[in-house]
This record gives structure tokens, sequence and C-alpha cells, in this order.
């Protein structure tokens, strides 16, 4: 039994260590500076960390968010300390050198969160997310802090109106491309713009954002049914109350990260995900939030559990619907619980509101896909695709992994020819300009962790090539990675990396390339003796960037076949998969 406290704590929490007896009255004088007084001094402190920022839409509303929360934290018993992270626009920076910045800003969320919880002695956590990077970057601080925790998703925004048609910002990306072939005037581009994007939230479809929020339910770091009401409704403010209420009971309770994410609760996150056609990012944080958690998790195991699991969601950007269509029918729920049904989920993994996720669909109750009339759902029995949307591929190019989500035809075989890119600013202009024929194989490398460093998403190259109708017969193969509003034949996260040495800084102008789905390889066609001929005369690039934080991260930065981590002793590459 924890020591009791001599103020009233009871059992005895950490941040007494600031507030409890006159040793700690220079603390407590800090604290009362700021307006605090005996009665918040002898509660359990818990922080929210509120990544709110006028820099996206995403984030621009989570103050609201925040005060919700700590408004039903305080009624619970519990003193709400706010403080703040950074966020990156991935929509904004996307398509220039700002995007480097995106990953490492997981890695900034999650070092800050960290360290503001341990410095300060806090007792848990209400850990706010709303564009994509900010949703691993604050679980991974919850694993690395184990205190108890729940995270809340600001909520996703409104789908925009386009001429009668909703539109998300995934449209807006590709109708520069249908410009760029003149299948569009500019004009018609400008009015889209300016609907595409009608509030706040994260953006609509099952991009990066909406693919972790609804994985926080799967894995058991938020209460269900909280990932999909939208981000200005009413019941965004109420899933923001029950975070504040709920993260006291765990507290009460001794609910941690460690008491609930098990090896069964990344299964259930990565079956999740794979149901609904989520992003291939989501693959990285799973990884990289394993490794956090101590968790033996390999990229090979994406793909065994998307071979069982059936793809049943229909959203974007390989479908037509967006969140708000899953929050209208139940939600999240709805696919756990079609999967549970036919044993594809852990019933009996914990979560943090200390229920099995079983006994927490079973409380939800949600309707069963079977019951609901609509065309973006599938059952089991009857799904959109035998196999779940993400594709793990290896071979000669891809010794450890590589990631491709299906948005289209999944039986596809692919042979075509190498067009080779040092970096996303020449393949890009070269898309632009309309030089793509059917049979490319674009390839993008210098683009990974190390080499980038960073990491790019590169939506705005994949939405131009889609834009002119070649998401599927023009292929584009990285060592960076695809936003979660790609579609068509995008192949990211090779690895190992060019800049280390991987296959893929081999990689000549004019060799042939097999990319074959059913069979999970992405192969060079050349002989083996050529490659590694080519690979013994390689030499490793220059940095691009020596100093700031840009070259910090890069200096620390793992595989993607790892999740990317940047904690030294976990950085280490993964066993290669077999070819």
């Amino acid at each position: 039994m924890p020591d009791e406290s001599s103020n009233g704590h009871s059992p005895k929490i950490q941040s007494q260590e600031v507030t409890d007896g006159f040793w700690c009255a220079p603390s407590r004088a800090m604290f009362r500076a700021m307006g605090y007084d005996d009665a918040d001094l002898k509660q359990p402190l818990i922080g929210i960390a509120n990544p709110a920022a006028d820099i996206t839409p995403c984030n621009v509303h989570l103050d609201r968010i925040a005060d919700e929360a700590g408004a039903a934290l305080d009624e619970a018993g519990g003193t709400p300390i706010e403080f703040g992270t950074i966020t990156v626009s991935d929509g904004i920076s996307m398509g220039t050198e700002g995007m480097k910045g995106s990953l490492i800003s997981r890695e900034v969320i999650a070092d800050s969160v960290e360290l503001v919880a341990f410095a300060e002695r806090l007792d848990g956590l209400v850990i706010l997310g709303g564009c994509d990077k900010n949703m691993p970057g604050m679980m991974m601080a919850a694993i690395r802090a184990d205190l108890p925790s729940v995270f809340l998703y600001g909520g996703s925004i409104m789908p925009g109106n386009h001429r009668g048609q909703e539109i998300t910002i995934q449209n807006v990306f590709e109708a520069r491309g249908a410009v760029a072939s003149g299948d569009m005037t500019e004009d018609e581009l400008d009015e889209m713009e300016r609907h595409a994007c009608p509030g706040a939230g994260s953006c609509g479809g099952m991009f990066t954002a909406n693919t972790m929020a609804s994985i926080s339910e799967a894995i058991g770091f938020s209460p269900l049914g909280s990932a999909s009401p939208p981000a200005e409704h009413e019941s965004r403010d109420r899933v923001a109350r029950e975070a504040g209420t709920l993260v006291v009971e765990a507290l009460k309770e001794r609910r941690c990260p460690s008491d609930f994410l098990t090896k069964k609760s990344f299964e259930n996150a990565i079956a999740l995900q794979v149901a609904v056609g989520g992003s291939t990012n989501g693959v990285l944080h799973l990884l990289a939030m394993a490794a956090e958690a101590g968790i033996d998790l390999s990229i090979d195991e994406f793909d065994e559990i998307s071979q069982r699991t059936p793809k049943i969601g229909d959203f974007q950007p390989g479908g037509r619907r967006v969140m708000n269509d899953l929050h209208e029918v139940g939600g999240v729920p709805v696919i756990l619980k079609e999967l549970l049904d036919h044993d594809l989920l852990h019933g009996d993994a914990r979560t943090i509101t200390g229920e099995t996720i079983g006994e927490a669909i079973d409380r939800v109750d949600p309707p069963s896909i079977a019951e609901l009339d609509v065309d973006y759902l599938y059952t089991v029995d009857s799904p959109k695709n035998e196999e779940g949307a993400i594709r793990i591929l290896t071979g000669n190019l891809a010794p450890q992994g590589s990631v491709l989500k299906i948005t289209g035809a999944d039986d596809l075989r692919f042979e075509g020819t190498a067009r080779v890119f040092e970096n996303e600013e020449e393949a890009t202009a070269h898309v632009q300009k309309g030089s793509i024929q059917s049979g490319d194989a674009i390839f993008i490398r210098n683009e990974g962790p190390t080499g980038g460093p960073g990491m790019r998403e590169m939506l705005g190259v994949t939405a131009a090539r889609d834009g002119q109708g070649h998401a599927e017969d023009v292929a584009l193969i990285t060592d960076g990675r695809f936003s979660g509003a790609t579609r068509g034949l995008s192949i990211g996260h090779v690895a190992p990396e060019a800049a280390v040495g991987g296959p893929i800084a081999a990689v000549q102008d004019g060799d042939p390339i097999i990319i074959d789905i059913p069979n999970r390889t992405l192969r060079l066609g050349i002989p083996d003796e050529e490659l590694e001929a080519r690979l013994e005369d390689w030499s490793p690039p220059e940095p691009n960037h020596t100093t700031g934080v840009l070259a910090k991260y890069g200096a620390l930065f793992g595989s993607a076949a790892n999740g990317a981590v940047s904690q030294p002793h976990l950085t280490n590459d993964p066993t290669p998969s077999s070819a």
C-alpha cells in the first residue's frame, strides 16, 4: 500500500514532492503566484498538454477543448495544470523543405511533454492532439512518463463544398495536378481553395490524424467513441469533459500506460488501421510507440495482420467518405465491434478505463454494420477488400521492408522503368512539367529519417501525379514518407534508406522495376552481382544540414523499419525481413 501523506493526500502521489510540508514552501509560493490555493495544492496535479496554435486549423481551437477537460478534471477532484508544446502544420509545409520538420516535431512533442511531466512532478496527464504528429508524440510522452494518461483528440474538420460536391484538402492538392495538365483552370482551383476547409479541425479523411485518433481508441489510450465527433460540434466538448473525469478516475486506480499497453493492444491498433484503410504513417508511429513501451513489434507483423483482416471501411483518400460520416453511424466502435465479432480483435486487451476493450464495446453497444444502410462500411463476411489496406513489401530494393497502402487494385503487378531523383524538389518539377508516362517508376531518395533529414511526406508530388490521371500506372517509390491523404501506387519507408547505403541508393535511370503486390515484393531487375558492385562503389552524401535541430535529430534517427525513433537505445536497425 502506498505511503499515506501528511496533508490529506491518500495514497501518496508524486506532486507532494513540490506541495507537501514546510520544505515545499518555496514551490507553493510559486504556485500561489499563479492563483492556486490550498485546496488546489491538496489535490493531485494533472497536466493538460495542449499544442494549441494559430499555425494550423487542426489545433486552432484546442484551448476550448483544454478548458472543457480542465473544468471536468477540477470537478472530479484534480487540479489542472495546463502547459503548451509545439505543432507543425503538415498541410502548410507540404512540398517545401519545411516538411523536414514534421517528423522531428513528433520527437520534440514527446520530449517536451515528458520533460514537463517529469520536472514538475505531475501526477497524471490529459494529452491533446490535433495535427498529425501530435497524436503519436503525445502518446509516446505518456508511455515514457508512465503516469495515468488519457489521450484527447481535437476532432476533425467538416468537409467543404465545391459546386455541390463535398471536398477536402486532398482534392485541392490533386487539383494542382489537374491545372498543370490543363484539365482544370486556375480560376476553378481558386474557387475550390476558398471552400475546402470551412473551419477548425484536422483533415477530414482517414488521413494520419484520424487514423491515429482511431488507433487511440483501439489501443486503449482513449475512451470508445472519442475519435469521431467533429471539432466544432458540441459532442467534442462532451468528449473533452469525459477525458478530464477519466484521468482522475485512472489516477485513483493507478492505471498507467504500462498497465494496459500490451502486444495485444498493438495488434488491435493494427487491425483497426488496416480495416479502415488508415494512413501508412500509422505503421511508423505504432512502431515508435511500441519501441517506447518496450514491446517487441516488427514491421512484418503489419502485413501478417493485414492478410487476415479485411478492409471494411471505404474512406478518403481511397474512398469517398470522411470521419464525420463514420461519426453519424456510431464512430470507431462500429468498426471495432465488427472486428471483435469475427475474432479479429483481442477482446481481453485492457484500456485506460479499466475495462477490457470487449467490455467497453458491450457497454457502448454500437450498431452492427449489417444493420446500417450505408455504402461505405462493409461486413467482414462481405468486405471491400479481402485483405487489409497495408502491405509490407520486401525484396532486393527493401530488405528491411517498405510500406504501401492499397487504395485501388489490390492484385496489381507493375513492371516499369526507373526515373531517379535525389530529392523531392527535382521529382516534383519533373511531374509538374507533365513529363511522366505510364510505366514510369519515379524514385525519390535521400529523403529518409537520416538523409532528409526528417523523412518528408510527399503529398505534393503524389497529388500532382494523381491529378494527371496516373495514380495506378506510375509508381512513386521513396525512402521518405507519404501523406495520409496519398493514394495510388505509392511505396514509402523503403529501408534501409539511401543515406546509409540501402539498395535504393544504387538504382539508376532505366533500371527495370518489379512491384508484385500479391507476393509482397519490390525488386530491382538487375543481377545481384551488379547491385552489389554498385553499392560497393557508393559513398555517403554530404548531410543536408550540419547545424541546428535538423542536424541533431538527423543524427539520432533510426531506421523507418523500427519507427524512426530518436532515442539512442532504441535506434538499432531491425533484423532484415526475408526478401
